[in-house]
């Protein structure tokens, strides 16, 4: 008897699938969005009852720039532009003034409490964010914060072969930005598919990396729905907090729980934004930590006086100081300030100057550029 009902409940539950994938089809063309074909790219939305739907994209000049998209007989409105040059880029529809997905794109990202639909356009640029043929692993770690005085999550990076062999790795502490979480570099930065690729091709050495939150009240992502801790910046006590939970707690979890060379000169950290901030704060705090430092569009503001921490640093000794920024970046003016605190003290460092802005397009370059300097 109760495998007649099973089997009964089984087959209704089939019908009402079927049903369903019927009533999503019949009588509908699927819609395709984003289209790419040769130099053009067709976005489409069905919104059948809308009055006005616009999409705005990433790769447009200015936050207020948009394009219309028009309606046609069934109610699917669409608008074909150029396509972009080869990169990633997010966009969104807006519907009668509400930010709406693309919910035919199955290709997402998460930035920090915003999901945006994602384009990849092939090419060279782009050519290192797609998936390698040799993929590493990325695993969601908890660990203990003593110096927080919480458990918190980071996302730790193992290049392809780490679980079956018994080779030492050195470690990239790759800091994220302002607004950004643990999952900021994996998910926007593409960081395991630039690593992938460059260890591939023989570019890069095999390394582990390491993603950390740096938001110290934070124990992990806000999806994760956690209670959060409030720290105040202002106060000398707790300013500096994270810089030292990953000196103190981080590089020292890594160090015991994976195969790594504890040394300094296989020992590297960069950060974009807030994490070039971290990444400036815990070289200069913990000289002789990192043999290879790297902010990306960050530096230092009219009049700071940091030459008594470069002088430690200087002595410390490291082996690359690796500055990175767009010169139409806002942080540019501060990047220059500390290039030449850099020079002023006698680093010998690299003043990587590109084009663009404070964007995540500046940033995966700059890891796909930075990632073969180390570890040399």
């Amino acid at each position: 008897m109760k495998r007649l009902v099973y089997l009964s409940l089984f087959l209704f539950i089939c019908t009402f699938i079927d049903a369903q994938e019927l009533a999503n089809f019949m009588n509908r063309t699927p819609i395709v969005s984003p289209d790419i074909a040769g130099n053009e790219v067709t976005f489409r939305i069905r919104a059948p009852k809308a009055r006005d739907v616009k999409i705005y994209g990433s790769w447009m000049a200015n936050y207020s720039d948009t394009e219309t998209l028009k309606e046609n007989n069934e109610g699917v409105w669409e608008v074909t532009i150029p396509t972009p040059d080869p990169d990633i880029y997010t966009y969104h529809f807006i519907v009668d003034g509400v930010v709406i997905s693309d919910a035919n794109n199955i290709l997402m990202q998460r930035d920090g409490t915003r999901y945006l639909s994602m384009l990849l356009v092939d090419g060279e640029k782009s050519a290192n964010y797609k998936e390698a043929n040799k993929r590493g692993n990325l695993t969601k770690v908890w660990y203990d914060s003593p110096t927080l005085n919480m458990t918190r999550r980071m996302y730790v990076y193992t290049p392809y072969g780490y679980e079956k062999g018994k080779e030492k790795y050195p470690v990239l502490y790759l800091l994220h930005g302002g607004g950004g979480d643990e999952d900021a570099w994996s998910n926007m930065g593409r960081a395991c598919q630039i690593l992938d690729n460059l260890i591939e091709q023989g570019k890069a050495k095999p390394m582990i990396v390491v993603m950390p939150n740096g938001n110290p009240g934070q124990q992990a992502a806000k999806p994760l729905m956690l209670p959060e801790k409030t720290f105040n910046y202002q106060d000398p006590a707790t300013a500096n907090l994270y810089i030292h939970s990953l000196a103190k707690d981080i590089v020292p979890f890594i160090e015991k729980n994976y195969r790594v060379i504890a040394k300094r000169d296989s020992r590297a950290v960069s950060g974009l934004s807030m994490g070039g901030g971290h990444t400036m704060n815990v070289a200069n705090n913990y000289p002789g930590m990192f043999g290879y430092i790297a902010p990306m569009s960050m530096g230092i503001r009219e009049g700071q006086d940091i030459d008594e921490q470069l002088q430690a640093l200087k002595k410390a000794g490291y082996k690359l100081y690796w500055l990175a920024c767009g010169d139409a970046d806002f942080a540019y003016p501060g990047a220059k300030l500390l290039h030449e605190a850099l020079e002023r003290n006698g680093l010998t460092h690299t003043f990587h100057v590109t084009g663009g802005g404070h964007t995540w397009s500046n940033w995966r370059d700059y890891l796909n550029t930075l990632a073969p300097l180390l570890f040399r």
